[in-house]
């Protein structure tokens, strides 16, 4: 995986050398409140994660990247459940909460979805969030991207259960929006 850089941001692969700031941004209960699992509550989840994250993109299933500003690991930005035998797949992101409310996840986004629609050659994007996630909900909408779907009591998170709302975005209409 090569670095993607952005404006202020850029995405680059994550390393084993990233597992405290993965375990910061993971372990947060507010910036996890509606993430389908709970927070991590010790550092080897994050070990864990990087693992998968980096076996998932040998198999070329997962193209997880890590959003940094300056050196500095903010957050996390991810193609998953990537199919290029339908050519689509489904992004997921999480973003420290000290850099909420000033378009960076906006632009990691966009990073990563301009990534997705060009070398990747994908056709369309999912997203899947619990929509009692208005911030969530209205960067997606800023992306262009469609509600299209409720899944009622999908989730079960500890003693809590939740929808989901999901989101797709086409490459057409990715391209109609930015010429």
């Amino acid at each position: 995986m090569e670095t993607i850089p952005g404006k202020r941001v850029s995405l680059r692969p994550l390393s084993p050398c990233d597992k405290e700031s993965i375990f910061a941004l993971f372990s947060d209960p507010e910036a996890m409140r509606y993430w389908s699992y709970p927070p991590y509550t010790d550092i080897s989840q994050a070990e864990k994660r990087l693992e998968r994250d980096r076996a998932g993109a040998e198999k070329g299933e997962w193209l997880p990247w890590g959003i940094a500003l300056g050196t500095t690991l903010i957050g996390t930005v991810t193609l998953h459940d990537l199919n290029q035998e339908q050519d689509r797949a489904e992004i997921g992101y999480l973003l420290g909460r000290s850099y909420w409310g000033q378009g960076l996840a906006r632009e990691a986004a966009t990073l990563a979805i301009d990534h997705a629609f060009g070398p990747l050659g994908l056709r369309r994007l999912e997203a899947d969030i619990d929509p009692r996630n208005v911030g969530s909900e209205k960067l997606l909408e800023r992306l262009g991207f469609q509600k299209e779907g409720l899944l009622r009591e999908r989730w079960r998170v500890g003693d809590e259960i939740s929808d989901s709302a999901l989101y797709g975005l086409l490459k057409c209409d990715w391209e109609a929006r930015i010429l």
